[in-house]
């Protein structure tokens, strides 16, 4: 993977941060011909945008700060294909219970939240926090796979077979 510039620019807002970076990444290694699909997430807590952690100390942090707390997980998908290039965001919003600091503590030593946007995974441990999801699932656990298939149909060739057009 081609490296990209994660900072966020003064006053870029969380959604306009993950399509920016997607399309960055997906620009980065795209080819002649080729199909690329490209992805950045980011949980957003009260306007600020929640990367990975990186270390146990900023995943807890994250946590408790998520603790009792409702979020959004957003991503932007970026694609390319034979007919051009398309973008867009997907944001889910989350319900978290209260957690307990032996439950911050016993999830961190996991080491499952040090490589995920907000440090948790809907696919791991994570789950357990979760009291309400409301929109695509597929969205917190990695991609939002419906959404990526629309816009990878977007972007092929009329007649080419290698995606099917929704409702086609």
């Amino acid at each position: 993977m081609a490296e990209v510039d994660e900072t966020p620019r003064p006053s870029e807002d969380p959604a306009a941060l993950v399509e920016r970076l997607a399309c960055a990444k997906r620009d980065a290694v795209a080819g002649p011909g080729e199909r690329v699909v490209a992805a950045d997430t980011v949980v957003v807590l009260d306007g600020e945008a929640l990367g990975k952690p990186g270390t146990p100390e900023r995943a807890a942090t994250m946590l408790r700060r998520l603790s009792g707390r409702t979020h959004h997980v957003v991503t932007g998908v970026a694609v390319v294909g034979p007919s051009g290039r398309a973008s867009t965001t997907v944001s889910t919003k989350v319900m978290w219970r209260t957690l307990s600091e032996t439950e911050v503590e016993s999830y961190v030593a996991s080491g499952e939240p040090l490589d995920k946007a907000g440090g948790y995974g809907l696919q791991g441990g994570g789950a357990d926090f979760v009291v309400a999801l409301v929109g695509s699932r597929e969205n917190v656990i990695g991609l939002p796979v419906t959404t990526t298939l629309e816009l990878l149909a977007s972007v092929e060739a009329d007649g080419d077979p290698w995606v099917r057009r929704p409702g086609s």
